[in-house]
């Protein structure tokens, strides 16, 4: 099996609220539109320090992680970032690992989204079909 890549667009959760609560206009909120690639070996939702700050993202902690290649690494764990693919969306902390080429997208993201990886087609598809489980438009 391939690699699985996804079009998905971050936006930085605390200026959404600020957005909302008239403190900012709708557009001053930081987005980013990345291909991320898919990692069911990896936690959760990685990204480069360069997408942290151009999201704006505040580091809440340090986590010491270990890579695929055995390698330990301190990640930078962020504030909580929003994460939309297609309909469905994941809310939660970002790990920044230095040196990092592209942004992963790991299991946490793709179970609250009901998300798996379609190994013949190489591409997400819903665990449920189309529409997330449990989600109310």
């Amino acid at each position: 099996m391939g690699n699985v890549y996804a079009e998905i667009t971050l936006k930085n959760m605390r200026d959404d609220a600020y957005a909302k609560g008239g403190h900012i206009k709708e557009e001053e909120v930081r987005t980013a539109t990345v291909r991320a690639m898919v990692d069911t070996g990896a936690m959760t939702l990685i990204i480069s320090e360069e997408l942290c700050e151009q999201l704006g993202l505040q580091i809440y902690s340090l986590r010491e992680v270990t890579m695929a290649n055995d390698k330990t690494e301190v990640a930078k764990v962020t504030e909580p970032v929003e994460l939309y693919w297609k309909d469905r969306d994941y809310f939660g902390t970002a790990w920044v690992i230095p040196g990092l080429s592209e942004p992963l997208m790991g299991l946490l993201p793709l179970e609250y989204m009901d998300l798996m990886v379609d190994p013949v087609n190489q591409t997400l598809v819903g665990v449920h079909g189309d529409k997330p489980v449990g989600f109310i438009k």
